[in-house]
């Protein structure tokens, strides 16, 4: 089939991208879903800072590349062998399909699946090659197996999570990525327990979802840090208990102050080296350090090696929130529902393809949590 479709074709172009655009809105060719796989038609697809660092250069990927892995829509063709699904159903992306039998996902790790790994990095499926080519037959990479800066997306079965019918889709689309990495890693990495002291660092799509994840959890005391003032009133009205401005010179001391010496727990979310040096330095004796953000390709963390056993300090990791994402977007989406994550307040504006561009100039200068593409809008 011929649609719309978002594509990068040229890495760390000069800004503001508005007027270089590197974005390209193209007429593709994508084949049918093949054994395996769906079709899916886009409704709603938020863009986030994963695209940005592909488009920047901090985290490149082989162009040209069709965009886009957070997103939400309804099936309108499955492939040979899926069951399971069926045409008309809503689905939520998530950008870390799984092959069930690689040894992390039999550890019950799927979001680090080793196959996907290898298919990411090709810009393929999970099923082999790819989907998409432009005009002149030249084949596009996928990204992360999802490409949802499109009209139209042919995805690996297990790259959606069926959700019900009643959920507004482009609202939905923050749950693919922002909500479940960020909920995910302050409930399934960091385990928030009642009265635990918070400390989320870099307040993005990401960082916000980390903080409602953590007042979900029961955080006693959660503070938000951030270089932007908006954001920072944002994350008041969202139940943060202080704000502090990363920009000032004693902001590790204010956050000891007001959590009585550190904190149980500093989520870093926004993928730079001064956040971590952050999160590290304002952690109690027994405290731990969770990063989310991804920094860019190559860049170093050093950190006393002693504190990790004189103090025992602990510092992980967590990729895509550590969810099993079946299980975990409809428990989140639960939660919405009740009230107790009011994600939708994340989202801004709502741009269609002539927007795209401009969009991650708001995203890069820190206007905008979450922007909602609508590839089918007038």
């Amino acid at each position: 089939m011929k649609m719309r479709a978002a594509v990068l074709r040229t890495i760390a172009p000069d800004r503001p991208y508005a007027t270089s655009q590197p974005i390209h809105v193209e007429e593709v060719s994508l084949d049918p879903p093949g054994p395996g796989e769906v079709l899916v038609k886009v409704v709603g697809a938020g863009l986030c800072h994963s695209d940005l660092s592909v488009i920047n250069g901090s985290r490149p990927r082989p162009v040209p590349l069709a965009l886009g892995h957070e997103g939400a829509g309804e099936v309108v063709e499955v492939g040979l062998g899926v069951r399971d699904i069926a045409v008309g159903d809503p689905v939520v992306f998530q950008f870390s399909a799984s092959c069930g039998r690689c040894v992390r996902c039999q550890e019950g790790r799927p979001q680090i699946c080793l196959a996907h790994a290898t298919a990411r990095a090709k810009g393929e499926l999970m099923g082999g090659g790819k989907r998409l080519a432009d005009a002149a037959g030249v084949p596009i990479n996928h990204q992360s197996g999802v490409s949802c800066f499109a009209e139209y997306a042919v995805v690996d079965r297990g790259s959606v999570v069926k959700v019900d019918a009643d959920v507004p889709l482009e609202m939905a689309a923050i749950f693919g990525c922002a909500v479940m990495t960020g909920v995910g890693a302050a409930l399934n990495a960091a385990r928030v327990a009642p009265g635990d002291r918070v400390a989320v660092i870099g307040l993005g799509g990401v960082g916000f979802s980390a903080l409602l994840g953590a007042k979900l959890g029961g955080a006693g005391t959660l503070i938000a840090v951030d270089v932007n003032p908006a954001k920072l009133g944002l994350a008041r009205q969202l139940g943060a208990d202080h704000t502090v401005d990363a920009r000032d010179a004693d902001a590790v001391d204010q956050i000891k102050d007001l959590t009585g010496g550190g904190c149980d727990i500093a989520l870093e979310c926004a993928g730079v080296i001064a956040a971590l040096r952050t999160g590290y330095q304002v952690l109690r004796t027994g405290g731990g350090l969770i990063t989310v953000g991804l920094s860019p390709v190559g860049a170093e963390f050093p950190i006393p090696a002693a504190d990790l056993v004189t103090r025992e300090i602990s510092v992980r990791g967590s990729y895509m929130g550590s969810c099993v994402p079946v299980r975990d977007i409809p428990r989140f989406l639960e939660a919405w529902r009740q009230g107790r994550l009011p994600v939708d307040r994340l989202i801004g504006a709502h741009l269609g393809f002539d927007g795209i561009n401009a969009g991650f100039d708001r995203l890069a200068d820190g206007e905008a949590v979450r922007q909602i593409l609508t590839p089918h809008a007038a």
